[in-house]
């Protein structure tokens, strides 16, 4: 444990941004957690990095950055139904569901390949396929930063919404997550209605349906959208889904009748309907737009890219222009799904 000085922050984002910390620590344990914050407790700004995989750093970053690396995989309980795993909050997100898949643990099977750590999981309730985190979610550990104590946190506490929970609203920046613990199937209940699932799985002669064959199936359907980070530096979905409300939607029926378009979404209940912000920025043009090596992939329009050498302001601008343009034409707000620093 050691607390570095004008650490350069490329290799510690999957957007492959050249920003630079100040000040720059790893700590395994909440104990070196701990020391970190005492003697750095005159630092004026702290932020806790996890993966990397949903954070845009436009400017350096004057304060210290501390990247949670708290290691361990561990069944803490089980019953005939269920199993409950605790993973500490630096493993690696999908080494943890292949680890789980690969002992016939059914939930996380529908969220494999997606970036990131353990520990970012439940604060932006991660979903894909149709399942979101809320779904396996038991309990976590947090560290608060100010009352240096632990706090338990239950699937009511943590407050799930869409890519939302308590940590991103009333508790951001008060808590490092220290650990996740997931109840997941012995009995597994597959989840393939979703997407393209069910169309990967003929392509793939699956007779025998399993958690095995549904991960495989999500992660040639990912690998076949979405860019590589270690090639295309990207966050995955940079902008969530926009859910809107009947009249809202209607008027967006409206205008996509007008200009001879067929609106894809999702009927959430009565008065609620997602509709996907890919198809969105697709319709005002941009799939495949480049400026430079700030892009907008050519596969999928919800990921920005950062083809080698672009800059945080960069990325950040063309976002701006790409939610004006939704604006403008459908009258629709984007909002970001990853955090700016």
């Amino acid at each position: 444990m050691h607390v570095h000085q004008n650490i350069f922050l490329k290799e510690y984002n999957t957007f492959r941004i050249g920003a630079y910390a100040k000040y720059f620590a790893q700590f395994r344990s909440v104990e070196e957690l701990k020391v970190l914050l005492e003697i750095q407790k005159n630092t004026p700004s702290k932020l806790i990095l996890g993966g990397g995989s949903n954070i845009l750093f436009t400017q350096n970053y004057e304060g210290i950055i501390l990247k949670n690396e708290i290691p361990g995989i561990d069944i803490i309980a089980e019953d005939e139904n269920f199993v409950y795993i605790k993973a500490g909050a630096g493993v690696n997100w999908h080494n943890f569901v292949q680890y789980c898949v690969n002992h016939n643990f059914g939930g996380l099977e529908n969220l494999s390949l997606i970036p990131g750590n353990v520990g970012a999981t439940p604060m932006q309730n991660i979903g894909a396929y149709g399942v979101e985190i809320k779904d396996v979610f038991y309990e976590l550990e947090a560290f608060h930063h100010e009352e240096k104590v632990i706090q338990k946190f239950t699937a009511n506490d943590c407050e799930f919404g869409y890519r939302e929970s308590i940590f991103k609203k009333n508790l951001k920046g008060q808590f490092v997550i220290l650990n996740v613990t997931f109840r997941l199937n012995k009995k597994p209940v597959f989840h393939i209605s979703y997407g393209a699932i069910e169309e990967e799985l003929e392509k793939m002669h699956i007779k025998d349906l399993n958690i095995k064959a549904i991960s495989n199936a999500v992660i040639h359907i990912r690998k076949s959208k979405l860019p590589d980070p270690e090639l295309i530096g990207n966050a995955g979905s940079f902008f969530k889904n926009p859910v809107i409300g009947k009249r809202h939607f209607q008027e967006t029926q409206q205008i996509c009748e007008l200009q001879k378009m067929d609106p894809p979404f999702f009927k959430i209940h009565e008065d609620l309907y997602k509709i996907p912000a890919g198809w969105l920025i697709e319709q005002c043009g941009w799939k495949g737009f480049r400026k430079k090596d700030a892009g907008c992939y050519e596969k999928q329009a919800l990921v920005l890219v950062n083809y080698g050498n672009a800059t945080g302001k960069d990325i950040f601008n063309l976002s701006e222009e790409i939610a004006i343009s939704v604006k403008e034409k459908f009258g629709i707000t984007l909002e970001r799904e990853v955090n700016i620093v």
